[in-house]
């Protein structure tokens, strides 16, 4: 599984939002989505591509794949 690289958080949450997941609050650049399943991560808003560890940590809490991430930039 070959994490993409260069994404930005804002389109993560893009990704994120299109698959159900709604923000539950924002305490300073992170904003935390949940989504009906229970599921829960937090994006921190920043203008720098997303480090792989961090985008991998999202994957997990997310259970998503980064082939389903791919798709969902379509």
């Amino acid at each position: 599984m070959k994490l993409p690289s260069g994404l930005r958080p804002k389109d993560i949450l893009k990704r994120l939002r299109k698959i159900g997941y709604q923000e539950i609050h924002k305490v300073g650049s992170h904003i935390h989505l949940h989504h009906p399943d229970c599921h829960r991560t937090q994006v921190a808003i920043h203008p720098k591509p997303i480090a792989k560890g961090t985008l991998k940590a999202i994957l997990n809490q997310t259970e998503l794949t980064s082939e389903q991430l791919k798709k969902l930039a379509k």
